[in-house]
Order: C-alpha cells, then structure tokens, then sequence
C-alpha cells in the first residue's frame, strides 16, 4: 500500500492509469474509496491520483482535529512533488474545495483544470447553509431522494464516512474549523485564471448551489452547471451525469 511520509501522518494514496495527470480530493465523508465510479470512467485516458486527506482512513493522523485542514493544500502540494506532477487537473468534492482553491491560490501554475463539486471551498461567499434538521436514517450529503431511490448506494457512502469516524475522527470539529476557514476574499478568487467548472445538486442543502456559482462568477474563466434531483454528492449520487460533465470539460 502506497503511503507518503509526512510530519504528523502517512498520506495514503493510489495511482491508476496512465495519461495526463487526473487529482482527486475528497470531502468529508469520504477517502480515496469515494472515486470508485470516476476512476474507471477516467483511467483508460488518464493517469488517475486518488488520497485520503490527512485524518482519515488510512492516512491516520496524531493531529488535532482543529488543525488537519490546515494542512491539507500543503499536504497535497508534497504529494505531486512526491509524484513529479508539475501541472494536474484536480477535482474537489465539498471539503476537498478548501484543499484545491489553497493549491490554486499558492501555486497557481501547478493546475491545469479545476473541477469544484459542491463547494466553494474557503471562499468567504456569505451563503447561509440551508441543512435541515436530522433526519432519522438520512445521511445530510445523501439527502433524501438518494436514500429512497438509491438505499444501496447511500448505505455505501455512510458506510465509509463511518471508516474514519469510527477511527477516531471527530468530524464535528472538523466541520467548525473548515467554516472558520472560510476566509478567502472574493478579490483573492478573482485572480485565478485557471479553467474552472462548478458542479452543484439543485437539492443540495449542505453547500447550497448559489454559492458554487458565487464562485464561478468571481473567477473568469468559469462556469456552473446545476444537476437537477441531485443531492449534496453529485459524483457518488449520478455519476454518469458527473462524469460527463468532467470529461467534456477536460477536452
């Protein structure tokens, strides 16, 4: 099993296929298993890079919770150093935002596309959340038209959000610390210039859509789709609606 030695933790990580180099970072209710419907779809064409952030199974971390996000933009910075990655296409889920627009705004050059799923990562947006109270069997980033229709499938993703909270993993704070991270200035965002495509479910109620598109319209060469009857995880929920949209922007 492939792990990159770091101060504080080993960073796991897989590599799969070959062509130009393909990044994945997970959000919170994930790892690198998360991709199990993007790595087939896109390794025949490109070189695909999956991790566990810094934390979760089974890049097991000393770190407190408050602190792992902070690490994580660098964290992935010394993973494509340790991969000899100059310049990478990079798709973020939800908290994996918070480690892309870090990458992007720190080394700008090492990106070639950037795809933001459900996040607009520390972007200071001013969106209210919109999650509703719990209810009893329903995932928040399932939702619950993914549970009634695809009980299956969100018995998967609950089942390896559980892997690092039963590890150890204290995702409450987590959650806090990622939103008092949310400090990123709009005139900050403004200047990237990497391709950039946003990606929301129209029924998100974690990272509301107008915040992903808030994003896309600061950064110039952007642009947002909505998913309709989707969720919070619209990669795990419609994947092949997902994987469309990645691989025609990715050319």
């Amino acid at each position: 099993m492939p792990y990159l030695n770091l101060p504080g933790t080993r960073l796991y990580y897989e590599v799969h296929g070959q062509g130009p180099p393909l990044v994945f970072a997970h959000g919170l209710g994930g790892n690198h298993l998360s991709w199990w419907q993007q790595v087939p779809a896109f390794s025949e064409r490109r070189t695909c890079v999956v991790f566990a952030h810094r934390g979760f199974v089974p890049s097991i971390s000393n770190d407190d919770p408050d602190r792992l996000p902070h690490s994580f933009g660098a964290d992935l910075i010394t993973l494509l150093d340790h991969l000899r990655l100059e310049r990478v296409s990079l798709v973020a889920q939800s908290m994996g935002g918070w480690t892309a627009l870090d990458l992007a705004l720190r080394q700008p050059e090492r990106l070639q596309a950037l795809v933001m799923a459900s996040t607009a990562g520390s972007l200071r947006h001013g969106v209210a959340s919109q999650e509703e109270a719990p209810v009893v069997g329903v995932h928040p980033a399932v939702g619950t038209r993914m549970t009634a229709e695809q009980p299956a499938l969100s018995h998967l993703y609950a089942s390896i959000d559980a892997l690092s909270s039963s590890a150890g993993l204290d995702k409450a704070i987590l959650r806090r610390t990622l939103g008092e991270m949310a400090t990123t200035s709009p005139e900050a965002v403004a200047q990237l210039s990497v391709p950039l495509l946003g990606i929301s479910g129209a029924e998100d109620r974690v990272i509301p859509p107008t915040a992903v598109s808030r994003l896309c319209e600061l950064v110039p060469d952007a642009r947002f789709e909505l998913v309709p009857d989707t969720g919070h995880s619209v990669y795990f929920e419609r994947p092949a609606v997902f994987n469309r949209l990645v691989a025609e922007f990715l050319g």
